[in-house]
């Protein structure tokens, strides 16, 4: 993954190529720099990759980005890297009109997402692919099974490109005994990024829950976020 400590954890391999991985945080954890740091390394490693953010523009995104030692202009500039601003579909209603036919505002969404999703893979040639967060689209859907049927349809889309796939998605509950999610199925990994209290301070806790394909360390270990992006601590325990 190019993540400093990260691969050690997945027996120096890292994620097998093509895989589909949810990656859950808190508020604040990192996560999108962890994504965008995913790309940054595919870069360094001869492959190109596409962000197709939900939430955020373009610009303010790479200027975050910026500021946390994480600089993507070059590589964006070289066509290198794609970022695909999907934001605009969260705010779709729930029925609109196509040519005279009322068709559902989130069904369209997802249709639009994917279709761009897979033109910015062809365009650049990417291999690796980032889509922050699912929780914007999945979140139109009225009940677990249609989610479940929109996240299966996205994954799906993902694995025809054959990227190597990133999924963001948020954590509600940040302790580690936490309910799971549907999502946690229907991937190959898991990458947990949280914090608790300890003592009377929180640390940030990075896990690898799953991992098909490779041998993983599941134990939890701190990380920080430096000026340079995420640092994760392969060799110290949280407890």
């Amino acid at each position: 993954m190019g993540i400093k400590g990260v691969d050690s954890l997945l027996d120096g391999r890292g994620v097998p190529k093509g895989s589909s991985v949810l990656l859950l945080g808190a508020p604040g954890s990192g996560k999108t720099i962890f994504s965008l740091q995913f790309l940054q390394s595919g870069v360094a490693a001869g492959e190109s990759g596409v962000y197709l953010s939900m939430d955020e523009d373009p610009e303010r995104l790479l200027e975050n980005a910026k500021q946390m030692g994480v600089d993507l202009a070059k590589p964006v500039k070289d066509g290198k890297i794609a970022i695909v601003d999907a934001s605009p579909l969260r705010l779709l209603p729930a029925k609109i009109k196509l040519g005279g036919v009322e068709v559902g505002g989130h069904d369209f969404a997802l249709s639009t997402m994917i279709s761009s999703l897979t033109d910015a893979v062809k365009k650049v040639s990417a291999k690796r692919l980032v889509v922050d967060p699912i929780s914007t689209l999945i979140v139109h859907f009225s009940d677990e099974y249609t989610r479940r049927i929109a996240f299966l349809e996205l994954i799906a889309a993902a694995n025809r490109t054959k990227c190597t796939t990133i999924f963001v998605d948020e954590l509600n509950d940040a302790q580690l005994q936490r309910p799971h999610v549907f999502e946690e199925f229907l991937t190959q990994g898991v990458i947990v990024m949280s914090k608790i209290l300890s003592g009377s301070t929180f640390s940030r806790v990075f896990s690898i829950e799953k991992m098909r394909g490779v041998a993983h360390d599941t134990q939890p270990h701190p990380y920080r976020i430096t000026e340079h992006g995420i640092e994760v601590f392969p060799t110290e325990q949280i407890f």
